[in-house]
């Protein structure tokens, strides 16, 4: 997601309990030792509704007053007296107000707040990734009134958030803003520019014959529903990251997600009774690092990688979106071994030539994800899917091909791993797709933290 600048964004400084705290640091979940050795011993943090004072506090500087986009003296010696409270809990606050401040004196006062609730100093510009990497990898919980306050900070940025900013399934203190707009235009309507990363509704296919603009190395993400194929070239992906498109019969919505190299496909045919199919778009917010999607129709948001609707009308229906399989491959290999194949047309790309795996996102990842399962680097590509008992299992992908070519068997519980298109399909015993998909080992493991790892 990329990091944009907006001229309002400026003006922002110019002019609930998400979970039960322990009532002791000594009944607190013991964190795992690679966090505390990258991270240091989490600080205290109180307990129930805040004193009056702080709370009080915390009203003037994140409450109604704020909407009016302007900050003063009041509100920073609000910020003050948040510092010196002594609950880390407040830190998520000052985190959410780091992200979107950009005026030098509150910035200044945000991170010597956060160093008094933290205890963590600064030596970079990096205030806000640095002190919510460590809230993460500490898992503090967050005080009381966050998600209307978080509302509050957010719709600064973007108005139109007010309506996914709600109650749920979610854990709002991991959803921070990816750098753009939301994209909210009509299904249908998606040629249209925005500032925002723009989704792409029935898009232009073309034949491999006439896709003479890719070359034979460039990689794509090729999926086959009903016995019909297409490729998705990254190059497209990377510009327009969801695309809403019919195959095989079927209808499907693609997220992409550069940030966490992971391209799924979901099909947004089979609804419950009353509801719509799911048009799916880019909030422009992030958890995790990785993207956060919504319905259009219902303006539910939905757990990108695990497909499944989280807050508003859908999540109240028990709503989870069913995956089809996504092969990442080359596109020589791709046609090659399915040359009826179509593919998105060049058009598409609106003549940008993105490449963050190698140039953006080459040294890891950019927006805070606190502590990482250490079994692998945090960018090693994995292929990931959910076993038929509910178990998720993540295949070393460079070691699975490996295996693979020297005609290895790869199983797990129910599944399968064979070649396709130079790639790697997860598949049952009868070769039905399984619906698995490339990602980074970080979001990954972050979304799965339970799953198994498979390598050679």
């Amino acid at each position: 997601m990329r990091s944009l600048q907006f001229a309002f964004f400026l003006l922002v400084v110019l002019s609930g309990v998400m979970r039960e705290a322990t009532a002791d640091s000594a009944s607190r979940q013991p964190l795992p030792q690679h966090v505390i050795d990258q991270f240091g011993s989490p600080p205290d943090y109180s307990t129930g509704e805040l004193p009056a004072e702080v709370a009080a506090a915390a009203e003037t500087a994140f409450g109604e007053s704020l909407k009016s986009g302007t900050w003063g003296p009041a509100q920073t010696a609000a910020i003050e007296v948040i510092g010196k409270s002594g609950d880390a809990r407040l830190g998520w606050l000052v985190s959410d107000m780091m992200r979107i401040g950009s005026s030098p004196d509150l910035r200044a006062v945000l991170a010597d707040a956060a160093t008094q609730l933290l205890g963590i100093a600064f030596d970079s510009n990096d205030l806000w990734g640095r002190t919510t990497n460590h809230l993460m990898a500490w898992d503090i919980p967050a005080p009381p009134n966050y998600l209307p306050y978080k509302r509050n900070i957010y719709t600064l940025i973007v108005p139109e958030w007010e309506k996914l900013f709600v109650d749920g399934d979610i854990d709002w203190r991991h959803v921070s803003w990816g750098g753009v707009r939301i994209d909210n235009r009509p299904f249908g309507e998606t040629d249209e520019l925005c500032n925002c990363i723009p989704a792409a509704d029935n898009p232009k296919v073309t034949s491999a014959e006439d896709a003479g603009w890719l070359k034979d190395s460039d990689i794509v993400f090729g999926v086959e529903v009903n016995g019909e194929y297409r490729a998705y070239p990254r190059r497209i992906m990377e510009v327009r990251e969801m695309v809403n498109d019919t195959l095989g019969g079927r209808d499907l919505g693609i997220p992409y997600c550069t940030l966490c190299a992971a391209a799924q496909v979901y099909f947004t045919d089979e609804v419950p009774d009353g509801a719509e199919r799911p048009v799916l778009r880019t909030s422009g917010l992030l958890i995790r690092s990785n993207k956060v999607m919504y319905d259009l129709t219902t303006w539910s948001v939905l757990d990108t990688f695990r497909g499944r609707a989280v807050t508003g009308p859908l999540a109240e229906k028990g709503f989870k979106l069913k995956q089809a399989g996504v092969v990442t491959t080359s596109w020589g290999a791709w046609k090659a071994a399915h040359p009826q194949t179509t593919v998105l047309d060049e058009s598409l790309a609106l003549g940008r030539d993105f490449d963050f795996r190698n140039n953006r996102d080459a040294s890891g990842p950019i927006f805070p994800i606190g502590g990482v399962d250490p079994r692998l680097p945090v960018q090693e590509d994995i292929v990931g899917l959910v076993a038929a008992s509910g178990k998720p299992i993540a295949f070393h992908r460079a070691s699975a091909m490996a295996a693979l070519e020297k005609g290895e068997k790869i199983e797990f519980e129910n599944i399968r791993l064979v070649l396709d298109g130079g790639g790697v399909r997860a598949v049952d015993a009868s070769g039905a797709d399984l619906g698995g998909h490339q990602a980074f080992w970080f979001a990954w493991s972050q979304f799965y933290p339970e799953t198994e790892l498979w390598r050679m």
